[in-house]
């Protein structure tokens, strides 16, 4: 049983169907101290929900300001890195990071700055994107966290996914969640207390409704 108890059996970092073929829905986010986990996980579950879709969960390691320090080519726990090729193959992406004063955290920027052979290729062009975030106060730069990380994707010519109202816990949650992606309010002192049930829904809501739209897409002719 994974984190949260969203899953039984394989991992939810590796979840290959041995017995068909399924699209990636590639899961990518940057966490410090274990919300934006939290989301992605969630967003994962939505993912795996829909017929045909899996999720790739992956993460990025974080970035030194000591020029000596490296970090292991695996992580000691949770998924792995991310690789490029991570981004070729998948069929759509969520990119997921805790807010750092309005903006994504470095960690994930240094991996997309790095994205250039795939800007040109063309190779995200067409595919579904979304975002989510987590800050530690509740107007501590969510929206432009969760707008500001939809600029590199534009670039790449991914097509932006959103949280439509039609999900009933966008209008009534009390901590995190928007209509431009899913968020996390960890408000002071709640350290350990996870994502809410409103954040989780609209989490799980977000993947599925990516899963389902880059489903569709791979249909069309």
């Amino acid at each position: 049983m994974a984190m949260g108890g969203l899953w039984s059996g394989p991992s939810p970092y590796n979840t290959r169907s041995p017995i068909r073929p399924m699209k990636d829905i590639l899961v990518l986010y940057y966490s410090r101290h274990g919300a934006t986990r939290e989301l992605a996980l969630a967003i994962a579950h939505g993912v795996d929900s829909v017929p045909g879709m899996q999720a790739r969960v992956r993460t990025v390691p974080a970035v030194s300001t000591v020029c000596e320090a490296t970090q292991p080519d695996i992580p000691a726990e949770g998924p792995p890195y991310v690789e490029l090729r991570d981004l070729e193959d998948c069929a759509g992406l969520a990119l997921g990071s805790p807010t750092r004063f309005g903006n994504m955290a470095a960690s994930l920027k240094y991996f997309l700055d790095g994205t250039t052979p795939q800007w040109l290729s063309g190779a995200l062009a067409g595919k579904p994107a979304c975002v989510f975030t987590s800050t530690g106060s509740l107007h501590g730069g969510q929206e432009s966290t969760l707008l500001s990380m939809m600029l590199p994707l534009l670039h790449h010519g991914m097509l932006i996914v959103g949280i439509p109202y039609t999900e009933s816990a966008l209008s009534t949650t009390q901590t995190g969640g928007t209509p431009y992606g899913a968020s996390h309010f960890a408000r002071a002192g709640s350290a350990g207390h996870g994502i809410s049930a409103d954040e989780k829904t609209l989490a799980i809501a977000l993947g599925a409704r990516i899963a389902r739209t880059a489903a569709s897409m791979s249909e069309r002719p």
